[in-house]
């Protein structure tokens, strides 16, 4: 299968991943990438920060600085329209995968 038309698929998956944890706790780069490699996807900190970034404009994410022994580490939480857009993922992921799990 072409690499290119996977990743556009799995794009998704990824967003709500990242919503997912961002609801839970605030999430920086470096940390994502790790969990997400746990879950099979393969991706680099030059793909994960342009989806970040991305979150942030459609206001899904909201980003804060923190100094972190000396570096300046950028944390994203989810906000309130990132939970509902969550919540409505989870529903429609729940409904498609009941009709594809066979």
């Amino acid at each position: 299968m072409e690499e290119k038309i996977v990743r556009k698929l799995f794009l998704g998956f990824i967003q709500i991943h990242i919503l997912h944890h961002a609801k839970e706790h605030p999430i920086f780069g470096m940390w994502m990438l790790e969990e997400l490699k746990e879950h099979g996807y393969s991706i680099s900190s030059g793909t994960l920060y342009p989806i970040f970034h991305s979150m942030e404009s459609d206001g899904l994410l909201h980003q804060e600085q923190k100094n972190v022994e000396g570096k300046i580490r950028k944390y994203y939480t989810a906000t309130e329209k990132g939970i509902l857009v969550l919540e409505e993922a989870r529903k429609k992921a729940y409904e498609l995968f009941k009709e594809i799990k066979d």
